[in-house]
């Protein structure tokens, strides 16, 4: 029975859980408790010496459930109430503003009393019967350590400010990490909850869900009152919700407490339950001459739930793992690891109503002091309202040790490292993308490049790489300066001289030049290019909000490695300069950002993300021959999903206007040879490539594309065989203006639109896959299988 009511004889109350469940912590002071519940028939228990669980059971009082189905639910009512008062009652609708400190533990632990702490015997079985493998000491040795110390744990004290002008911000003014003298930043931003429990959606855990206050709440949830309570002293409608629709995978449940005079949210209880176990409880405090209740203190539980796959959530930060004997189809009883809980709690204090409040860069939701992290002891004791218990302070002591010992930090500063593509060597950053490289111009290419680091100066930055071709026998080079001239909007400004190739028809973004992929095997295949000497002036900034952006000045002297003539304004060009002005500019105006004393992070990524692209050549700038202009744009979402599935989609749009070379236009990343047998067209697959379009086939001056995925989640096909199924939809539509000026290329159009859809099989063994795709519509080829395309895929798992 959800939420029925736990009176003990010590006064205190407690309210059970979804499933009914319920734990006495301490009954030193209790030899009895009452269970209450609408409808039913109080049952009063007596405590026993030395008894731990009690099944209880209630009967039913029929007469009284007949007088909620009599009329309209009388809970409807209240909410109803409630759901028209949310404006006078919300604080960040009702106050001009308010300020508030608050304390924040999580912890990862478990309750020693619930892990057996046995050694068990592992058998194997067969057809004449089980063999004794291993003796598993697993249970025995989490018990010993969660006896004496948690798992894990972290420490916060923030100040919270809001006003109606600028919004909610927090600022960190202590952080404390066990193991790490510089704190992992990107836990510090991790959402659990949402701040309001007004709005119209609950986020728990990155995940919305229907308020059940909603405006259009009714439609969702039945609602049923439990009791009448006070909390404080006012009395408040206790009301249990729950939703319409049962099967409904995305759904909560829990209870409401409204005041019974303002219809304010005095405390709410939500739960999910499902490939994890979610356990949220908001309390308010009732200021009197403010007439609002405010929050004051929160817990948030998780634990895992009925899944029989591993759960990743928050980007992998905690992982749920279910285990299975490696040398037996027969699944292990539940283990000590099954008990492991992830709290979190906080408790504010110091709260002022409508004082002035001008708060300081308010597009950066979370703001950590420089000082931060080096708070002593001291400073912490204030804070703790309830001091640190014994396992607490020992978790510290042996969480520092372990990390000092196995050298974790410096493993995830490495880490970090080599995700952006870089591996430090002292105050040089070596460039993983310059080792080595193939395409069938240049064939093998070999190369060395890097960028200075912090350790050789925080504000002036060098970069360069060398690279050589082994089959074009030519050398490549860059070599570029950056200073910073503004710290905590990440400016800098900088030049740099680059000779290199680059292929044809390519859309480059300039904000993405710096985003790295380990390997990328589309230019694998690349047969045109041209060469550039290219000069650039640039600024790369932050200033803006919830912005990056690229300012930049460049001259290029281009040469097509390929029979090639341009003809524009009555002169026909084997070559050309272009000088041109350009501003690309990545907006996230959904995502939240974390100011750390290392820099800006993107704590918590929404979508969608649109990056924008502007660039104008320059007429008698430099020596600049040609006149065009070209106007680039895209829009990415992705929605990831607790069960491990994730949907993708990519909007990608193009303009270029004037005499524009081959060179420049569109050529939408194809990835297959023009080749007549299927096998011979196998390549492996890239990232958004149309994957059935020739090299060279298609060039727009303008054009629209679409890219969809569904992945869903792992499937178990054969022990360590679980591959993930993608499905792919891809769609372009375009069109090319003077075509004739081009001389030496021909190449097709995309006025009548080009579709291709298929499926990925990814990671299938140690990272391989297989993919399949089929290219229809009224570019499709007459010969069925010339539209088929077969790709090898590789998903990459560095396990940072």
């Amino acid at each position: 029975m959800p939420f029925a009511t736990i009176h003990l004889s010590n006064g205190k109350t407690i309210i059970v859980d979804v499933d009914g469940k319920f734990i006495i912590e301490n009954t030193s002071e209790v030899d009895s408790f009452t269970v209450s519940y609408t409808g039913f028939v109080p049952e009063t228990v007596t405590l026993k010496s030395h008894q731990k669980y009690y099944p209880v059971k209630l009967k039913e009082k029929p007469q009284q459930l007949d007088e909620l189905v009599i009329g309209q639910n009388p809970a409807l009512e209240v909410i109803q109430k409630t759901i028209a008062s949310k404006s006078r009652n919300n604080p960040q609708k009702k106050l001009n503003s308010f300020q508030f400190k608050v304390y924040n533990k999580l912890i990862i632990t478990a309750n020693p009393d619930s892990i057996s702490g046995k050694i068990d015997s592992v058998f194997i079985y067969e057809k004449l019967g089980a063999r004794f493998q291993k003796l598993d000491s697993s249970d025995f040795k989490l018990k010993k350590i969660i006896q004496k110390q948690h798992l894990y744990q972290t420490e916060k004290v923030s100040e919270m400010q809001f006003n109606q002008k600028q919004g909610l911000k927090e600022t960190v003014m202590a952080t404390r990490m066990a193991g790490f003298k510089q704190p992992i930043y990107e836990y510090i931003g991790l959402k659990l909850q949402s701040f309001s429990v007004y709005d119209d959606k609950i986020v728990l855990f990155e995940t919305k869900y229907a308020n059940p206050i909603a405006d259009d709440a009714l439609n969702h949830y039945n609602y049923k009152i439990l009791d009448t309570v006070f909390l404080g002293n006012r009395k408040a409608f206790m009301i249990h919700f729950k939703h319409k629709n049962q099967k409904k995978k995305s759904k909560i449940e829990g209870i409401i407490y409204i005041d019974k005079e303002s219809y304010a949210i005095a405390k709410t209880i939500y739960r999910f339950k499902g490939i994890i176990d979610i356990s949220a409880t908001n309390y308010f405090a009732y200021y009197k001459e403010e007439d609002i209740w405010f929050p004051e203190k929160n817990t948030f539980k998780i634990v895992k739930g009925s899944n029989k796959d591993d759960v990743k959530i928050l980007g992998e930060t905690i992982k749920f793992v279910t285990e299975e004997d490696e040398d037996t189809s027969q699944k292990k009883k539940k283990s000590g690891s099954d008990y492991v809980y992830i709290l979190s709690e906080s408790k504010n204090f110091e709260t002022e109503f409508n004082k002035p409040i001008t708060i300081k860069h308010p597009y950066i939701a979370i703001d950590i002091d420089e000082d931060a992290i080096s708070k002593n002891e001291s400073y912490w004791t204030p804070f703790r309202k309830d001091s640190l218990d014994v396992r607490s302070m020992k978790t510290y002591s042996a969480l520092d040790s372990l990390v000092t010992k196995e050298g974790y930090e410096q493993k995830i500063k490495i880490g970090r490292k080599v995700i952006n593509g870089f591996i430090p060597i002292g105050p040089f950053d070596l460039d993983l993308r310059q080792l080595i490289k193939y395409n069938n111009y240049e064939g093998f290419r070999f190369g060395l490049g890097g960028v200075t680091n912090d350790k050789f100066s925080k504000i002036i930055r060098l970069n360069g790489y060398g690279a050589y071709g082994l089959k074009d026998d030519q050398f490549k080079f860059s070599i570029g300066e950056a200073t910073r001239i503004g710290h905590f909007s990440s400016t800098w400004l900088g030049f740099s001289y680059t000779d290199d190739l680059q292929e044809i028809g390519s859309t480059i973004f300039e904000i993405d030049r710096k985003k790295f992929r380990i390997y990328d095997p589309r230019p694998l295949n690349l047969t045109t290019f041209y060469s550039h000497k290219t000069w650039k002036a640039y600024i790369e900034t932050r200033i803006f909000p919830k912005t990056e952006s690229i300012w930049q000045f460049s001259r290029t002297e281009i040469d097509p490695k390929f029979d090639y003539v341009f003809y524009a304004n009555g002169t026909s060009y084997t070559n050309y300069t272009i000088s041109m002005a350009s501003v690309s500019v990545q907006w996230n105006p959904f995502s939240d950002y974390m100011h750390t004393p290392s820099g800006r992070i993107e704590s918590e990524k929404k979508f969608p993300k649109f990056t924008f692209q502007i660039s104008k050549t320059l007429p008698g700038v430099l020596e600049n021959d040609l006149d065009f202009a070209k106007f680039d744009f895209k829009t990415e979402v992705e929605k990831r999903y607790l069960d491990g599935q994730k949907t993708t989609f990519l909007f990608q749009a193009g303009i270029a206007v004037g005499d524009i070379p081959i060179t420049h236009l569109y050529s939408i990343s194809p990835n297959t040879l023009d080749r007549d047998a299927i096998l011979q067209r196998i390549n492996i697959t890239g990232k958004n490539s149309f994957e059935t379009m020739r090299f060279n086939e298609f060039f727009s001056s303008e054009y629209v594309a679409v890219h969809f995925k569904h992945a869903l989640r792992k499937v178990t096909l054969f022990k360590k065989v679980n591959p993930t199924f993608v499905m792919v939809t891809r769609m372009a539509l375009g069109s090319s203006r003077k075509q004739s000026n081009h001389e030496g290329f021909d190449y097709k159009t995309l006025e009548d639109g080009y579709l291709e859809s298929g499926m990925e099989i990814n990671n299938i063994f140690k990272g391989a896959g297989l993919a399949g795709f089929y290219r229809y519509g009224a570019n499709g080829f007459t010969r069925i299988e010339d539209n088929i395309a077969v790709k090898l895929s590789y998903v990459l798992d560095l396990g940072f």
